[in-house]
């Protein structure tokens, strides 16, 4: 490249962009593009990916077709290239948001060559008059942004996008295409370059290591939503996003933000595009502080100062997940990126995929594995990452995840990886992790029998661990290189060069066991300000005051404790410290009639305690909850009046016979009276009501496993004996 254009590159930089120097390898891509090469782009979010096409855009003869997937992506950086001080015709969107003089408007710049910038959505390209329309152009190049929409295997798969490469043929022979993305692994990338025709595409990956994250995965518990509110709250200020999977949960999270006094809005495709801009901008504008989204928020979003990204549920992939938390500090200060992990998350998204057709489920259920995997392993997340995008990630520690900060225990695992290793060579490189780890724990599977593996020698060749254990070396096998996943049939295991080297010399690895977030192992409170520790953080001493005040109350009235407060109200009570009978009914399982009825001398004691050893109340703290389902309750409640049996009720409230019963303990114990006498008479065996009764009126716990123990489990039944407790907390609690 002439010496002249390489001046006129940093003049326009810094005369348009406002930059001194180039970032990363931008120079590069720039003058591949203006050298009219074909390149592919893989550069994570805040890389600066955008500048790759404007500058060369700017300086082209021509218009540059930008082919973007989202409205609001195409609005905001056209906003932004006007406002660098060039005319406004400088750039344009194309797509259906405009009205019929805007889009004159439009064609009439483009005509006249003002416009270096027309961005377009994939949608509006297979329009026969588009195509026709921009055959007449004199077009520079097509840069094909967030190109990982064309791989089925991308996160964010979109088929319109597959359809690109004909249209860009008819709108041009031989035009120069860059495709750009942030999250790409080999198999999306060999995909997105097939599928554009541009094997020959010079080719610039940045390091996909955001170094000043931090990630952490914590387990989802039933105070998910309280563990939020608490980081948001001891964060004040700081921007954020919050990611839930469904729009209904989106809404349900928003509106409790914003009861407990945080400015929060709701962002998902659901909502009307007027709201969503508004609700976009109010964001970017700092007038609400955290957005509520699904992944329908922030593709292409530039606000660098977002703090923490947490997601309510974990994602469909681990491309969705690196993008999502990629919005978070890309000015390269603070980004704290919490995933709250359930494995009932992964069995829900399993359901969502019934519908598609068999290849599709497959994809998807390898997608869901690899985010399982990062979950669940004890390995660095920065390495996780970074391994599954293809790239080595050498530090041992990277002090930027939880599990670099809280490690633990290193064991040599040199044996057990040489027997993972025979056991894939043995079964002809064929299989997949789940299978393997199956095979080596002794697990007679329908696809071991059909496989014919029960007599194999590798079958139970490692059965005094289970198949998490084998599945999490073999996942370490992975991240150390002995093993490969098989580009076309993705997921299979194959030995690697270094994997065979180490069956014939083995050497010492250092390996760690996964989590296992269904035991207590994990439930350290140390490691995050807003992780949930078996006692929710209660103050003791008040606990066990409050434990004594029940005791002494409960013999008063001749009841058992628990019909006066559970232990859950007073574990709340002793973190929130409610000194008003309003502050007292947003305590958990605490309604306005158990306030009424016996909250006085809790009161009267929490504010002593208070007072006596100045404590600071965290009444900012207090999770108010959105009474979403107040409709529901008030429904329930109006047909067990008119006597309706329950089954009926729960088949017309959409409920399960178990789900009904837990919002009538719900409503029981807040304190309002309900007669179901009723149905106990038909339902419930009479010796067993005099039976159930007499237990609950001694029994010091309500819990009903410890009740059905107590009874005996081959006699009584879960629901008959929940439908007695349910009569005796409303008769003698309320």
């Amino acid at each position: 490249m002439a010496k002249k254009d390489d001046l006129k590159i940093h003049k326009l930089l810094k005369d348009v962009f406002g930059f001194d120097q180039f970032k990363g390898n931008q120079e590069e891509i720039i003058k591949s593009i203006l050298g009219g090469n074909n390149t592919f782009v893989l550069m994570p979010t805040g890389g600066g990916k955008s500048l790759c096409y404007q500058l060369p855009a700017l300086m082209s003869k021509g218009t540059a077709i930008v082919v973007s997937p989202l409205i609001a992506l195409m609005k905001n950086q056209v906003d932004m290239i006007r406002n660098f001080g060039t005319e406004l015709g400088i750039a344009h969107v194309m797509n259906s948001s405009l009205s019929k003089a805007e889009l004159l408007e439009v064609k009439e710049d483009l005509k006249s060559g003002k416009t270096k910038l027309l961005y377009v959505a994939p949608e509006s390209l297979t329009k026969e008059e588009t195509v026709e329309f921009l055959r007449t152009l004199k077009i520079s190049f097509v840069a094909i942004d967030e190109a990982h929409c064309i791989s089925e295997w991308g996160h964010d798969f979109r088929p319109e996008y597959r359809r690109l490469r004909p249209i860009i043929n008819a709108i041009g022979d031989n035009l120069p295409i860059i495709a750009l993305t942030a999250t790409a692994t080999v198999k999306v990338q060999n995909d997105i370059m097939k599928n554009l025709e541009i094997m020959d595409a010079k080719i610039f990956k940045s390091s996909f290591d955001r170094p000043n994250l931090y990630y952490e995965v914590r387990p989802k518990t039933k105070d998910v939503v309280k563990d939020i509110i608490k980081y948001i709250k001891q964060n004040p200020g700081k921007s954020g996003i919050v990611y839930c999977l469904s729009r209904k949960k989106v809404e349900e999270l928003a509106e409790t933000l914003i009861v407990n006094n945080i400015r929060a809005l709701p962002y998902h495709a659901g909502l009307d595009s007027q709201t969503r801009k508004e609700n976009q901008d109010k964001f970017l504008m700092e007038e609400a502080d955290v957005i509520v989204a699904t992944i329908a928020f922030g593709m292409g979003i530039d606000k660098p100062d977002v703090r923490f990204v947490i997601h309510h549920d974990i994602p469909k992939s681990l491309e969705g997940y690196y993008q999502e938390t990629g919005r978070a500090g890309r000015d390269g200060g603070e980004g704290n990126c919490i995933a709250f992990y359930d494995y009932e998350d992964i069995h829900k998204l399993e359901k969502f995929n019934k519908g598609k057709n068999v290849a599709e489920q497959e994809i998807a259920r390898e997608l869901l594995n690899e985010t399982v995997t990062y979950a669940e392993s004890a390995v660095c997340r920065h390495r996780l990452l970074l391994h599954y995008f293809g790239e080595e990630y050498n530090k041992e520690n990277c002090g930027a995840c939880d599990n670099c900060r809280y490690p633990k225990e290193k064991f040599d695992g040199k044996e057990d990886l040489k027997l993972v290793l025979e056991a894939i060579e043995d079964t002809k490189q064929l299989f997949k992790t789940k299978h393997i780890a199956e095979l080596l724990a002794g697990k007679l599977t329908g696809d071991i029998k059909t496989a014919k593996q029960e007599n194999n020698e590798f079958f139970g060749a490692g059965d005094e661990h289970d198949e998490k254990y084998w599945t999490a070396v073999i996942r370490q096998a992975l991240v150390h290189k002995l093993l490969s996943k098989d580009i076309e049939n993705y997921g299979i295991l194959k030995i690697t060069k270094d994997g065979k080297s180490f069956i014939k010399k083995p050497y010492t690895i250092m390996l760690v066991k996964d989590h296992d977030y269904d035991s207590n192992e994990d439930e350290d409170p140390e490691t995050m300000a807003m992780g949930s520790s078996k006692d929710g953080g209660a103050d003791k001493t008040l606990f066990s005051l409050l434990k004594d005040l029940r005791k002494t109350i409960a013999k008063q009235n001749g009841l058992p404790p628990f019909v006066i407060f559970q232990d859950l109200s007073l574990e709340d009570m002793a973190i929130q410290y409610p000194i008003t009978k309003e502050e007292m009914t947003q305590i958990a399982g605490v309604g306005t009639g158990k306030a009424e009825k016996f909250g006085e001398p809790f009161i009267k004691l929490i504010k002593e305690y208070v007072e006596e050893n100045d404590i600071t109340r965290p009444n900012d703290m207090v999770v108010k909850s959105v009474v979403n389902n107040s409709a529901l309750k008030i429904g329930i409640i109006q047909n067990i009046d008119k006597k309706i049996p329950l089954d009926d009720i729960a088949y017309g409230k959409g409920l399960e016979f178990g789900e009904l019963l837990s919002e009538i303990e719900s409503i029981v114990s807040s304190g309002t009276h309900l007669d179901i006498n009723y149905y106990i008479e038909d339902y419930v065996d009479v010796y067993h009501r005099e039976d159930i009764l007499e237990y609950f009126k001694e029994a010091e716990t309500d819990d009903i496993q410890t009740a059905l123990r107590e009874l005996g489990e081959d006699e009584y039944e879960e629901d008959e004996v929940r439908l007695m407790r349910i009569k005796f907390l409303s008769d003698v609690g309320n």
